[in-house]
């Protein structure tokens, strides 16, 4: 089994390496340099929402603050782009004779990917993790992470509500809220209050009948490849808690059915039987999902080769910068901070368990380092897909707001990766 030190001695490794200074080219640029072809005039910062306006812009302004380059060479003096970048990187119309030195830009880069998960996940942790108004998998995850970082207490606090009678946790249930619930397993196996428990068994107990009988699946799928994750670690987790069979079997069947409306044939999923386009964040939900779910069922042969096939499929999908991309087989489309931050996290379960082998390390070292390169000690995130319900064709996949911001999605995601780095 690879340990936790060890993955974490080679991120570090990884992260300190020296700075180089690096050169932006926006056109076609010559060896050396990251090129970011630019078919017409631009204007800088970019106006309108990224990238669903203006994209070709969004993505040049983005990806300069996502490289942080010492240099960027501008041939065609796009309007703004200097004055944009005055004080953070300089912007030049010809190419330099040397190399340039490192930019305000690129030291502040080189700080953030210095930092430790432990310090990622602490900086996080005073961002997000602070409420619970519904149980959903959003604040739900970004509390789990908090609970990680030993604030069980604070959590107790926030979900207490939901145990005394106060509020039910299942009002107007979505299929977000059953992949919340997993706070309280989680809160059940570290205070053995069986009140979480009873919390675990409703949202499970949803697959089946008022006589026990089980439904087709899970139910509230809206036939989104998401509902893996929403559907089946909650199953899993109901069954290692209670030793009923019956969840860890329904799983499993809901897995299959998930399978059969958006497993493609070359092993990535499609969002939805609406259209074949597969969702970056729509193949992180199968990974974390199965991961999850193998952590409570280990022994499933199913649900550990499917997870096998999907991490084969995905890892070649990762790009340069150790990003997987809002539309997962299509690199034009941006480079999308949740699907990363998922599917390396269900890596990294993966290699500590043994259910994949070594050759992950490096695509979870380079994921580590992609989401450290966008992720600002204050909690700010660059590039998380907007929520997204199923869409009509792969363009409306990459024309989703991306946010560059704070956004409790992103920092629920930014939470999981980093506490499950230490």
């Amino acid at each position: 089994m690879i340990s936790r030190r060890a993955l974490l001695a080679s991120t570090a490794t990884l992260s300190a390496a020296a700075p180089k200074p690096l050169i932006v080219y926006i056109g076609d640029g010559p060896k050396g340099t990251r090129s970011f072809p630019a078919s017409g005039p631009l204007t800088f910062p970019p106006a309108g929402t990224a990238y669903r306006e203006n994209a070709e812009a969004h993505r040049v302004w983005r990806g300069i603050h996502a490289l942080a380059p010492s240099l960027v060479v501008d041939p065609a003096g796009h309007a703004g782009l200097a004055a944009a970048l005055e004080g953070k990187v300089p912007v030049v119309r010809e190419m330099p004779k040397g190399a340039p030195k490192l930019s305000p830009m690129a030291i502040a880069r080189a700080a953030n990917l210095k930092r430790t998960p432990r310090e990622v996940a602490g900086q996080m942790g005073q961002v997000y993790g602070h409420e619970l108004k519904e149980v959903a998998y959003i604040p739900a995850f970004a509390c789990m992470g908090r609970v990680r970082l030993g604030a069980l207490r604070d959590i107790e606090a926030l979900a207490a509500p939901y145990i005394n009678g106060q509020r039910n946790s299942l009002d107007k249930a979505t299929s977000s809220h059953l992949s919340g619930h997993l706070i309280f397993a989680q809160l059940y196996e570290m205070t053995k209050n069986p009140v979480y428990l009873q919390r675990v068994k409703a949202a499970a107990d949803m697959a089946f009948h008022a006589d026990g009988s089980p439904k087709e699946s899970m139910p509230l799928h809206n036939e989104m490849s998401d509902s893996v994750f929403m559907g089946c670690p909650i199953l899993a987790q109901a069954g290692k808690l209670t030793g009923e069979k019956k969840y860890g079997e329904m799983a499993v069947t809901h897995l299959k059915f998930m399978q059969k409306l958006c497993l493609r044939n070359d092993g990535i999923y499609r969002h939805s039987p609406l259209d074949a386009a597969a969702w970056g964040r729509g193949n992180a939900f199968p990974a974390l999902g199965m991961a999850l779910t193998l952590e409570a069922m280990p022994d499933d042969e199913y649900v550990r080769e499917s997870f096998q096939n999907l991490m084969a499929a995905v890892q070649p999908l990762q790009d340069a910068d150790g990003m997987w991309h809002q539309v997962i087989d299509k690199p034009a489309s941006y480079a999308e901070y949740s699907c990363t931050a998922m599917i390396a996290t269900s890596m990294r379960l993966a290699i500590r368990n043994k259910w994949i082998d070594r050759s992950y390390i490096r695509n979870v070292e380079r994921a580590w380092s992609g989401i450290k390169a966008r992720t600002e000690p204050g909690g700010v995130l660059l590039d998380v897909c907007e929520s997204t319900g199923k869409q009509k064709s792969e363009t409306d996949y990459f024309h989703r707001a991306a946010v560059w911001g704070k956004d409790p999605r992103g920092g629920a995601m930014a939470l999981l990766i980093s506490t499950h780095l230490f």
